[in-house]
């Protein structure tokens, strides 16, 4: 068996070394099909991992893990906005058409907690549509 450690066994002396930290390798293979660029995961507790939490740590390189207090509706949407918001960027935006109404568009956001959203003719963009704009409507 192995010997494992706890934050009492191991301290760290602040002292001069001569690794740079550019030249540090984080990254680790968390299973045969994941691996992370820092060796990061945070807790499965509600206090601890929500959306804000997990979007966070995965911009950083790991792996927030989702708690199991929410229903499965609950857990899905919330894997999804993180998922969605990749390195800070919008992959697949939700969007609009020009053809839809301001009550669509404030249902649009309502549903995926948004402000904004991008109007598309086909896949060309002619617009920006922001919670702003629709104020007082």
């Amino acid at each position: 068996m192995k010997k494992g450690l706890t934050f009492d066994d191991v301290l760290m002396v602040p002292m001069h070394s001569e690794i740079l930290p550019r030249n540090v390798e984080l990254s680790t293979i968390l299973t045969s099909d994941i691996s992370l660029n820092i060796p990061i995961l945070s807790a499965a507790m509600d206090t601890v991992t929500e959306e804000e939490m997990a979007k966070a740590i995965a911009r950083e390189g790991g792996l927030g893990i989702i708690h199991k207090n929410l229903s499965i509706p609950e857990q899905v949407a919330m894997i999804e906005k993180v998922k969605r918001s990749e390195s800070g960027m919008i992959m697949d935006p939700v969007t609009l058409t020009a053809e839809q109404t301001i009550g669509d568009a404030k249902k649009l956001m309502r549903k995926y907690s948004i402000s904004g959203l991008p109007v598309v003719k086909g896949k060309k963009l002619i617009g920006i549509l922001t919670n702003r704009d629709i104020r007082f409507e």
